[in-house]
């Protein structure tokens, strides 16, 4: 009777060891990545577009009927091109009327001038002749001035950026009929949230992408923070200005980082290792954990100034109820 009970109990013991071997002796399969270096990078993300760095809008001086229009919208300008006319009729009968009334009064100045010479009339007379004369040929000199702003020119070397103008339109000073834009002084505009922008300075570098052109980086340097930010939209206005020629669209948007910090050598680790300023390390098949102080914190990686050594171990996205001396394996 003896012998069972003793052979019942050495089963239950074998059991319950089993149990806790199964329970706590296995190791845990987690993901673990070494402890690096490399440059740690902070980042500072925005969106922006592409832009002219001076857009020279085109409006009218005058108020008169649109009678030709001869761009198109994309096309490119030379400085001092025809871009639209206007109707000029009755400027043109209003000059020749001024010229005509010009000369009259230039023949009756030099009459009365000849005359004076020879003391047959006053210098009042004379003085008088001549400011009628003046004033005649300024006149005809501003209205000829006039009639040349019925044909609107593009001050700028460029590409027609946006056209709102057509024949037969009535054009009126304040009214825009074009936008011009040099590609060759091309910017991008950046919005970035009003929490980020203490951190941003002129002269800091930006890695700009677009979908337009995938797998390539366009590299560019803040170049201005506008001085007031939109309460609307929380965020300041960045200029960005692009390193090198590109030869990008106006209007492209593009996924802008501007590079606020960088270390050279950094000791880095997965940003999914780092836990509440903690990390678990592996040593000899079992986790402890390790409490870390941190640099720059990246999107996939984050500098680690003390707490850890090069070449180390950590658990990357830790399994909850871990707990120190846990055995692991990955």
């Amino acid at each position: 009777m003896r012998k069972p009970i003793v052979l019942l109990a050495i089963a239950i013991l074998l059991a319950a060891a089993g149990g806790w071997w199964l329970l706590n002796g296995r190791p845990l399969v987690v993901v673990t990545a070494p402890v690096g270096r490399g440059p740690a990078v902070e980042l500072v993300y925005a969106t922006g577009f592409v832009e002219a760095e001076h857009p020279v809008a085109v409006s009218s001086r005058l108020t008169a009927p649109v009678i030709a229009v001869l761009v198109e919208e994309g096309a490119r300008v030379t400085r001092g091109q025809a871009l639209v006319r206007l109707d000029d009729s009755e400027q043109r009968a209003l000059l020749a009327q001024a010229r005509a009334d010009a000369r009259g009064k230039s023949l009756a100045e030099n009459r009365v001038a000849a005359l004076y010479a020879k003391g047959w009339v006053t210098r009042a007379a004379r003085d008088e002749a001549v400011a009628a004369g003046q004033a005649s040929r300024a006149a005809a000199s501003a209205l000829e001035a006039r009639l040349n702003q019925l044909t609107m020119r593009a001050g700028i070397d460029g590409v027609v950026l946006k056209r709102d103008v057509e024949p037969g339109d009535l054009a009126n000073p304040g009214k825009t009929l074009f936008q011009l834009g040099d590609p060759a002084r091309a910017r991008v505009t950046a919005t970035v949230d009003e929490r980020d922008i203490p951190r941003v300075r002129v002269g800091q570098k930006a890695l700009l992408s677009t979908d337009a052109l995938p797998g390539k980086v366009i590299r560019g340097h803040v170049t201005e923070i506008t001085p007031g930010g939109d309460p609307g939209e929380r965020a300041f206005r960045v200029r960005i200005g692009l390193d090198g020629r590109k030869d990008l669209p106006f209007g492209l948007t593009l996924e802008v980082n501007i590079v606020t910090n960088r270390h050279e050598g950094a000791l880095l680790v997965p940003a999914g290792a780092l836990i509440d300023g903690h990390v678990w390390r592996v040593r000899d098949g079992r986790v402890e954990r390790r409490k870390v102080r941190t640099g720059i914190i990246g999107a996939d990686k984050v500098e680690v100034v003390s707490g850890l050594a090069e070449g180390d171990r950590v658990v990357v996205d830790p399994p909850a109820g871990l707990e120190d001396r846990d055995r692991v394996r990955s």
